[in-house]
């Protein structure tokens, strides 16, 4: 395969990653589907951290939108371009990691949520992992599933992240391939 038309296809598939990387950080600070948590900063503290708005959204989109460009015609028009997708893809690597991380971090520690008498992380710091424990998940009162609603989500997020993490690695080295061996021509006729 060309390593133009490799970078085209791993741009364009990292745009649906970086949307879904973003629409799951934005409905995470609405637990239970209300506002009123997030008025009273009652929502979990990795939400905060905003792993897949601006490392899994902002910065694999950049990269994506520059990757997708390198690779539109088929074949790479240049080696320098080939080059900074391999810097972009990179940056691609730093968000998704950071996104990885944050929802990892997110779903180990669990989710904040109303106990019996105060707001706190009640499964954080825990020898054994609460989602091995469903039977505990009742210990968060309010809002209400917010252990569903975390786990799914940073779940979605964990993966995506891995998903964009070996699309951006893949390019960097599809990069050095064609900035190093020079890209395809097609043979027209003679």
């Amino acid at each position: 395969m060309c390593t133009g038309k490799c970078a085209f296809c791993v741009g364009t598939t990292l745009y649906p990653l970086a949307l879904v990387s973003v629409i799951c950080n934005i409905i995470l600070f609405f637990p239970g589907w209300d506002v009123k948590y997030s008025k009273d900063g009652n929502i979990t503290q990795e939400v905060k951290f905003m792993g897949g708005l601006v490392g899994g959204g902002a910065l694999v989109l950049i990269p994506a939108i520059h990757i997708h460009l390198t690779g539109k015609q088929g074949c790479c028009a240049n080696r320098c371009g080939m080059f900074l997708s391999i810097l972009f893809a990179a940056v691609g690597v730093v968000g998704a990691l950071y996104s990885f991380v944050v929802a990892l971090i997110g779903l180990i520690n669990g989710p904040l949520c109303y106990t019996q008498n105060s707001w706190e992380t009640p499964f954080k710091n825990r020898n054994d992992s609460y989602l091995k424990h469903r039977d505990i998940w009742a210990t968060c009162i309010e809002p209400n599933n917010v252990v569903e609603f975390n786990v799914g989500l940073f779940s979605t997020l964990l993966v995506t992240s891995a998903v964009q993490l070996i699309l951006c690695a893949v390019q960097m080295i599809n990069g050095l391939f064609g900035c190093l061996c020079g890209t395809c021509k097609e043979k027209g006729p003679l």
